[in-house]
């Protein structure tokens, strides 16, 4: 059947009496090996009649089932023969009842049936032997996988062990799912063992790519989000449906209706044509940041619109885990504090540089007189500095930046996950480094994010407020060591109560 033309196929269908199917399958021009490549999706644009459908399925899966018997010499039924001599002991064999002259109940699954003579244990290892042989073909997989031949530009990527940008990170995804999917024969539903294969195969391939340590889980999430979006417009899937009953979804539900399917087909076109709309209108908007970016004269009014217009797609690829470089790289004008905070207010509702200086000025000096400040070695520099200086303004602000370096001693945390002193950035997460902070002409803070500078400051109150507006535009989790610090500031921030 894997040679037949498309007129050999026609003329099989008449054979089964499936002659209704003859006209579409010339349209689509399915020969031999097409028909045997058919799955439960194809079968269902195919053919409309469903007791059409059901039947050229049967036949399909009892040709191939055939053919593979053919094929292979240790097909389960020769196995269980194996297996049922092997067990029996040297001993019995002489005893056994073919020897007595007795009547020996047949291996052969027909002749069973046939006499009513089948024996359970039999059952029990064939059944066996058809989950060996499922092992060893996930062992098969396990020895045998390698990578796909990437494209060209990619290829050149991985040459010049370049990191790659979000565009590139997604091709190479689209290929590796593609090819699991191959090797899979059209399964979607690949396993955990077979996912870290995959990705254990392309980092000792190209080892740059495990950035920091931490590349295995977010290329093996990216992998699984990848066989998740490609599982979605085909709901009516066969194998969907079976593990969507498994693991809970839709249970007790009825399948869908013909009407039903083909408005959903009609609603994934749609949605795929928006998509193309949306993914070429991002890309506009990504491109104009860039430029609009490096220029001396910025058109602020017009970065707030399009920052405003693309806030739901940044929003979607921060909660998937896309690394913030990236992020960074296509809307970089995230590095300003004043965007930072714009966005910290489109998602909050709450104006946050505001609420910091308030905290700021209602607390500083509440908590430099604190007992646990009192021998702080800032806060005895800040006291020596304070009596140099006259000026209500001057006092005002260096109190103000004591409070920001000494914040976390008052409760106990570790001050290098806030605020870097003339050391070195040694965490991921956003901290502040401050330079010369009781010197109000050179005092400079900076924010830093994934151990690099995100944006330099001049005032406590923007360094402050831009270290905690990170933590929540960048969906960032706290440091277990640090949580009471930032809780602090937040409860004031969002007014949820006194602390």
């Amino acid at each position: 059947m894997e040679t037949w033309s498309v007129e050999q196929v026609c003329n099989w269908l008449v054979e089964k009496n499936l002659g209704e199917l003859v006209h579409r399958f010339q349209e689509e021009e399915v020969s031999g090996a097409a028909l045997l490549a058919l799955n439960d999706r194809m079968v269902q644009q195919l053919v409309k009649k469903i007791g059409h459908q059901a039947v050229l399925m049967d036949l399909i899966k009892k040709y191939k089932q055939k053919s593979q018997e053919l094929k292979s010499p240790g097909s389960p039924r020769e196995a269980a023969r194996v297996l049922q001599v092997e067990a029996a002991p040297e001993d019995d064999q002489s005893s056994s009842p073919a020897s007595r002259g007795e009547q020996v109940p047949s291996s052969h699954p027909a002749e069973n049936l046939d006499h009513g003579l089948i024996d359970q244990r039999v059952l029990k290892q064939r059944r066996n032997v058809k989950h060996v042989l499922a092992r060893n073909k996930a062992l098969q997989w396990t020895k045998s996988y390698v990578l796909p031949e990437f494209p060209y530009d990619v290829k050149c990527m991985l040459a010049e062990q370049k990191c790659p940008d979000h565009s590139m990170r997604i091709r190479i995804i689209e290929f590796l799912q593609a090819d699991m999917t191959k090797y899979l024969e059209g399964s979607l539903y690949p396993t955990t063992q077979q996912y870290n294969d995959v990705v254990s195969a392309l980092l000792q391939a190209h080892p740059f790519l495990d950035e920091d340590g931490g590349g295995f889980f977010l290329w093996k999430r990216a992998l699984k989000d990848r066989f998740k979006y490609v599982r979605r417009p085909i709901e009516d899937d066969e194998q969907v449906l079976r593990n969507k009953c498994k693991f809970g979804h839709r249970r007790g539900q009825t399948r869908k209706s013909l009407a039903d399917t083909r408005f959903d087909e009609m609603k994934t076109v749609q949605i795929k044509k928006e998509a193309v709309y949306l993914d070429s209108e991002v890309d506009e908007h990504i491109n104009w940041f860039q430029q609009e970016y490096v220029k001396t004269e910025k058109d602020w009014r017009e970065v707030d619109r399009r920052m405003s217009q693309t806030l739901e797609i940044r929003r979607k690829l921060i909660s998937s885990r896309t690394p913030l470089k990236d992020i960074l790289q296509m809307f970089p004008f995230l590095k300003c504090p004043y965007q930072m905070f714009r966005e910290f207010q489109l998602l909050t509702r709450t104006d946050i540089y505001k609420k910091t200086r308030h905290i700021l000025e209602s607390y500083s000096e509440n908590i430099l007189a604190s007992f646990s400040l009192v021998d702080n070695p800032i806060n005895i520099a800040l006291q020596e500095k304070v009596k140099q200086h006259t000026d209500e303004d001057t006092l005002k602000h260096m109190k103000m930046t004591a409070m920001c370096l000494l914040l976390p001693d008052v409760f106990g945390e570790d001050p290098s996950l806030f605020v870097i002193l003339n050391e070195k950035v040694q965490v991921s997460t956003p901290v502040l480094e401050v330079k010369n902070p009781f010197n109000r002409d050179v005092c400079e803070f900076s924010l830093y994010l994934e151990k690099e500078r995100l944006t330099k400051v001049d005032d406590c109150v923007t360094a402050l407020a831009s270290l905690i507006a990170a933590f929540h535009v960048f969906g960032i989790q706290c440091p277990r060591k640090l949580s009471q610090t930032l809780n602090f500031l937040e409860t004031l921030i969002f007014d949820e109560h006194s602390p």
